[in-house]
């Protein structure tokens, strides 16, 4: 036992040759251990190694261990190791590493042969032990199959016909029955022969019942909790193909619309300015989702390795920045387009109260603050991007988390509360036949009730999961809600740059013509200048003659506030 002595930074080569060849229990606890060196243990027979409470011990080497039988006992928690040796654990049985926060990732797993109990740091390193012990089984039964009716026969054995094991003895009680049928080689006695199998050296000290009908189980914890099931970042298989479909589709559209928006010659208008905010909102969205894709394609089938680093890096908090952050603003920005366009129906003759852009301008400006302030919090503290794999802010563990939820999903809902209200009031006014035929009137009404429709399934599924587990009665589990994540979450980034900018005439006039300036399309683009050209005219004509705006000049202000 060594212990308290805090001048002590290395545990040298060789530091206990020459001590007896009994088994050993090294107790070295709460000293100044820094660095354990190669072949530190040499020529111990180790049956514990207690190293617990070194603060300050950070690393162990590769070959600490060799040289040296055991241990049977590793315990290293409230350390400051960053990892385990690679040589040596294979006789570990019992291993501690309890509140030993800098080991995040462990050593291959098929170096732990003989473990049978661990106690970790992390819940999401006892996945690994869960599906080791799942591998395991699985290749027992795949090699013994057929021994599974002989297994439920043993079980179903009188108390006096049934194997018992000592381990501290290595003694094993056979019925006669047993010994003449279980291990029998010659396959006219018995239909389950090893022989065809194993060499016979390799049935010493293989017991059936013991070892195959009632295997020693692995026990770890702590164990995986709701928020973090043993599971890759995405769950299902087909979420991981889904959700490249997705991010491309969002990143693709919301950059082209932002591209052929900045290039474009015209005059920036309130609506190609707002338009501008929401491909931007959406494009970080799409962000959101590559990132996720490609960590979950970098780590699929060993996340239980990764999911410390990822959650509590920096990773993880710039992927929930991004995703609140763009989800906040692309809603505030919905909002205020909608408010814009009816706005502009319904003044559309009162020029002086033409919304302008020095007025959208601080109007979006605090948009922009708002959504900002909201991805921040919490970074700061008010609930945690680090609590679930997909980095969204499901801390509800205070009073303050929880407020903070339920702010933004209120948020959300008033949004789409206003939306809805804005666009049936729209629809009132253009459903004037005085104004619109009935065939304009019937492609109005598609043209909302796509809008409404995709606002719809974009946020009630998330707000109505979102509001019950923030009271803390979760009607959907994690895995469950990443289905949500892929399918309905991302629906207004994918489709906002289509329904808002691509299928507008106004957009399709600005994109030809930005490819004609790169040697495409010119003919295109040449009949969108004359189509534009004579429009222009013709308004300007209609303006001049009328003495003041007729009911038809009304109608096309009125579908051309839907266009833009």
């Amino acid at each position: 036992e060594l212990c308290d002595n805090l001048r002590m930074t290395t545990i040298p080569q060789n530091a206990f040759q020459g001590m007896n060849n009994e088994s050993l229990t090294l107790k070295l606890y709460k000293n100044g251990f820094e660095d354990i060196h190669s072949h530190a243990f040499n020529g111990t027979k180790l049956n514990q190694l207690i190293l617990k409470d070194n603060k300050n011990l950070r690393r162990i080497h590769n070959d600490a261990l060799r040289g040296a039988t055991g241990p049977d006992v590793l315990d290293i928690s409230s350390t400051a190791l960053e990892s385990l040796p690679s040589y040596g654990l294979e006789a570990i049985q019992v291993l501690n590493a309890m509140s030993s926060y800098s080991l995040k990732r462990l050593p291959p797993l098929d170096k732990f042969s003989s473990l049978l109990e661990a106690v970790l740091t992390y819940p999401s390193h006892c996945c690994a032990f869960r599906n080791l012990r799942t591998e395991k089984q699985n290749s027992w039964l795949s090699i013994f199959g057929n021994f599974s009716k002989e297994c439920e026969s043993t079980m179903r054995k009188p108390t006096n016909e049934i194997l018992y094991r000592d381990d501290s003895y290595n003694t094993s009680l056979w019925s006669a029955e047993k010994n003449t049928y279980l291990f029998a080689t010659d396959e006219e006695t018995s239909p389950y022969s090893y022989s065809a199998i194993f060499d016979d050296s390799e049935m010493t000290g293989f017991d059936f019942e013991y070892d195959f009908c009632q295997p020693k189980i692995l026990t770890c914890t702590p164990e995986p909790d709701a928020f973090n099931p043993c599971e890759d970042i995405l769950g299902y298989s087909f979420l991981r193909v889904l959700i490249w479909f997705i991010n491309i589709l969002a990143i693709a559209g919301n950059f082209t619309v932002l591209l052929v928006l900045i290039t474009s010659h015209y005059k920036l208008t309130v609506p190609r300015f707002l338009m501008c905010n929401l491909s931007f909102a959406d494009f970080c969205m799409g962000l959101y989702l590559l990132l996720i894709a490609s960590v979950d394609a970098q780590t699929s089938g060993q996340y239980y390795n990764h999911a410390i680093d990822w959650q509590t890096g920096s990773g993880c908090s710039t992927a929930g920045f991004f995703t609140v952050f763009a989800s906040e603003l692309s809603v505030y920005t919905l909002t205020v387009i909608t408010i814009e366009r009816w706005h502009t129906i319904t003044y559309a003759m009162q020029l002086d109260r033409k919304l302008r852009l020095r007025h959208a301008v601080p109007i979006m400006l605090g948009g922009w603050i708002f959504s900002i302030l909201i991805a921040m919090l919490p970074l700061l503290g008010v609930s945690s991007y680090m609590k679930v794999s997909i980095c969204l802010p499901m801390d509800i563990e205070t009073g303050l988390s929880q407020a903070y939820i339920l702010l933004i999903l209120v948020l959300n809902v008033i949004a789409f509360i206003v939306i809805c209200a804005c666009y049936i009031k729209i629809y009132i006014a253009v459903q004037n036949p005085e104004l619109v035929g009935a065939n304009k009137d019937t492609k109005v009404a598609k043209r909302m009730a796509i809008l409404i429709f995709t606002d719809f399934t974009c946020m009630a599924p998330i707000s109505f999961f979102a509001i019950s587990a923030a009271f803390k009665v979760p009607l959907i589990t994690v895995t469950n809600s990443k289905i949500l994540l892929v399918l309905f979450y991302p629906v207004n980034s994918c489709a906002n740059p289509f329904l808002y900018a691509i299928f507008t005439k106004a957009f399709r006039r600005d994109f030809f013509l930005l490819m004609s300036k790169l040697g495409c399309c010119k003919s295109r683009a040449e009949l969108y200048r004359m189509n534009y050209f004579s429009a222009y005219t013709s308004n300007c004509k209609n303006g001049s003659s009328a003495p003041g705006p007729s009911k038809a000049s009304q109608a096309l202000l009125l579908l051309s506030a839907l266009e833009k």
